[in-house]
């Protein structure tokens, strides 16, 4: 179970969801965490419960002090960066793109697309000089398919994959892989923002879309980013993992509710906010 002794790692959006269940499991095999996020009582609390091995550090994802300050804060009292996990996001504006204000858009895009940019300039910054280090950022299935998320969100995770690409390709001569996972359904609180309800009820409704008939947890997702910051996918970068049941491959039922969504709503984890 030490398989990240002596890793460093960033997880932005950490104090929840699949942010909270990456740091715990690298907590458990070895690693030390910066949890940086924006809910402050639900990072702290995150931090004091894994103890010396971690660190709440309040970062905003769109403000590029705060990603710096984050990376910074990891080095200084963590040890040399070896990973950063670009997991903060909203599931924004939603509804049709013929209602959908140009504000709402800015929003999502400045969270999904200019917090996952941040994050890996900055983490690349830090690894370069020990010429060592992954990144992996959180795109979706609505990253590589269509109508499977709203349209600002859709866009704002193909992005995810491009920069990944285009990245790796700049930092591997550097010994810096640079990956993306990309999520089908999960049960988290951004999921349940979408309308399902509780954790049950999510759970349920992820169920009865799955293909293999179970619903996907954050702890499912946390494995795959834990396999792509590991050395055991050394040899993978500018990769997209998909996690999703077989979704994006064979298909399977609802519509997703986004599209009944008022457009002038943002979707937060948990939460609305008016457009």
């Amino acid at each position: 179970m030490d398989r990240f002794r002596d890793h460093c790692v960033v997880v932005t959006g950490g104090a929840s969801g699949i942010g909270a269940a990456t740091a715990r499991a690298l907590v458990a095999e070895g690693g030390r965490v910066v949890i940086a996020d924006l809910q402050e009582e639900a990072g702290r609390a995150l931090a004091q419960e894994l103890g010396q091995s971690a660190l709440f550090c309040r970062t905003d994802v769109t403000v590029e002090d705060d990603i710096a300050g984050a990376v910074a804060a990891a080095q200084k009292k963590l040890g040399p960066l070896t990973g950063m996990v670009n997991n903060a996001g909203v599931v924004g504006a939603v509804g049709s793109i013929m209602q959908t204000s140009a504000d709402a858009f800015d929003r999502t895009m400045a969270i999904l697309s200019r917090g996952v940019f941040l994050g890996i300039k900055h983490a690349a910054r830090a690894m370069r000089p020990h010429r060592r280090g992954c990144i992996v950022s959180l795109s979706s299935t609505a990253g590589v398919m269509g109508g499977l998320g709203p349209h600002v969100y859709t866009m704002a995770k193909h992005g995810v994959v491009g920069i990944t690409k285009s990245a790796a390709a700049e930092l591997a001569p550097l010994g810096i892989r640079v990956n993306a996972i990309a999520p089908g359904g999960t049960v988290t609180p951004m999921t349940r923002a979408l309308g399902a309800g509780d954790v049950e009820s999510t759970a349920a409704f992820i169920a009865s879309n799955s293909p293999l008939g179970i619903s996907c947890e954050p702890e499912d997702i946390a494995r795959g980013i834990l396999y792509l910051l590991s050395d055991d996918a050394r040899q993978v970068t500018g990769h997209t993992l998909v996690v999703d049941a077989g979704v994006t491959t064979s298909g399977s039922g609802e519509r997703p509710p986004f599209y009944e969504q008022a457009a002038t709503t943002m979707l937060h984890a948990g939460r609305t906010e008016a457009g």
